[in-house]
């Protein structure tokens, strides 16, 4: 049996915590091929987020900064040093910067950003460092002196069909084109179809991107 020091050392234990099934899924999907990091558990709210920390003990938590709950998190998160926490955002500015410090969180990765970001913020928090946007940061003093600039959504009309935005909002809750089939009697192909047409309109190739650009772009009700 390897002695417990090893086990300990060979991963960076990761906890996602994001009101958005389909989010949390693809992040899970993002990490899971990737050599020295393991996705331990999920949170869709803060109870379910503090139950995580103390019982999973994560080297990281990935925190999205809209999570149901969040002013219960500040005391666990003192209390468990041994995690770090990366905040999931939608715009970096200074309220965001100012939210990281509060919460001790040592990165901000902006949500539209994740498939390029996320793995080098999760490398560069592990290592010590800071991680701001899409990039390294000595700290986040420097970055309240000169703030990112707000990010503002491009301007864009995107028309969905009614059952399109049916099936949009499933895969929001993290359903499979099987369980979309089912609650929709529909066949699989035509759910296919369907995401076929959402893709090609909303410009994005797969279902995490899809999640996060409805969710910015407010395309369908939010979970509460």
């Amino acid at each position: 049996m390897a002695p417990p020091a090893i086990e300990k050392s060979s991963a960076i234990r990761i906890l996602v915590a994001d009101q958005h099934p389909v989010i949390r899924i693809g992040v899970e999907n993002l990490l899971q091929t990737e050599a020295g990091i393991k996705v331990v558990g999920q949170a869709g709210n803060s109870d379910q987020a503090i139950a995580g920390i103390q019982d999973l003990r994560p080297n990281i938590l990935l925190l999205a900064l809209n999570l149901p709950g969040l002013g219960a998190m500040h005391t666990v998160m003192s209390d468990s040093p041994e995690t770090t926490t990366i905040l999931l955002v939608n715009v970096i500015s200074r309220d965001e910067i100012l939210k990281a410090i509060e919460l001790n969180a040592r990165g901000l990765v902006i949500k539209e950003e994740l498939i390029g970001s996320l793995l080098p913020a999760i490398r560069a928090v592990s290592a010590g460092k800071y991680w701001i946007g899409n990039h390294r940061a000595a700290n986040f003093a420097a970055a309240l002196e000169t703030p990112a600039p707000p990010k503002i959504p491009a301007e864009r009309q995107i028309y969905l069909t009614p059952r399109e935005l049916e099936v949009l909002q499933s895969v929001l809750k993290g359903s499979s084109n099987r369980d979309i089939a089912q609650q929709f009697q529909l066949s699989e192909e035509t759910v296919k179809r369907h995401l076929s047409n959402i893709f090609d309109k909303t410009g994005v190739s797969t279902r995490l991107e899809l999640a996060l650009f409805a969710i910015e772009h407010q395309l369908v009700a939010s979970h509460h």
